[in-house]
């Protein structure tokens, strides 16, 4: 019977191992050239609470810097009805470049971060898988230097996310705001 079940629990932890491997990471990940401003061009996301606020999402700034211990400090700035919201995140980097962990203090989740691929001075696209007591689900981000990229970058978030097994209606590129997502306050 033990052997039964540890042989299920080590199939189990083959299968969470070979999902996060089948997300790529950026070839030679240079953190320090992922520092600075971004914009969130593009989100997908098979998550409840993506479903229930995908039509209030707006683009939001995020400034990302390294910490004295070389994780990254995530601060995101997004409209929320008439205000700004700053959230602040610390990625804690793993032993492979390009790769971070998570731990969610409000909700408890844990986040596996992929920084898939990125020019550094263009775009960054980020994939994250996100485990909690009620399941696991899939996110994908699409960070821009400016608000604007172009048509084949924007495929290429659209394309990457199907590939997670996101459906159109989990993909969302993200309407501009005004002054509250520009500031970066």
């Amino acid at each position: 019977m033990q052997a039964t079940v540890l042989g299920i629990l080590g199939l189990a932890l083959l299968g969470t191992l070979h999902a996060q491997d089948s997300i790529p990471v950026q070839a030679d990940f240079q953190q320090d050239k992922l520092t600075g401003r971004w914009y969130s061009i593009g989100l997908a996301s098979n998550s409840d609470w993506f479903k229930e606020k995908r039509h209030l999402m707006k683009m939001c700034t995020t400034i990302i810097s390294t910490t004295a211990e070389g994780n990254l400090e995530v601060t995101s700035t997004y409209p929320k009805g008439d205000q700004c919201v700053t959230r602040n995140s610390l990625y804690t980097k793993t032993e492979q470049p390009g790769r971070f962990s998570y731990t969610s203090p409000r909700w408890g989740s844990k986040h596996n971060i992929h920084v898939v691929e990125t020019n550094y001075e263009e775009y960054a696209l980020v994939a994250t898988q996100i485990s909690k007591s009620s399941g696991s689900s899939t996110m994908v981000l699409l960070y821009g230097r400016t608000k604007e990229l172009s048509p084949e970058r924007l495929e290429m978030f659209t394309q990457f996310s199907r590939e997670q097994g996101l459906t159109d209606d989990e993909i969302l590129i993200l309407p501009q705001t005004g002054e509250a997502g520009s500031t970066g306050r």
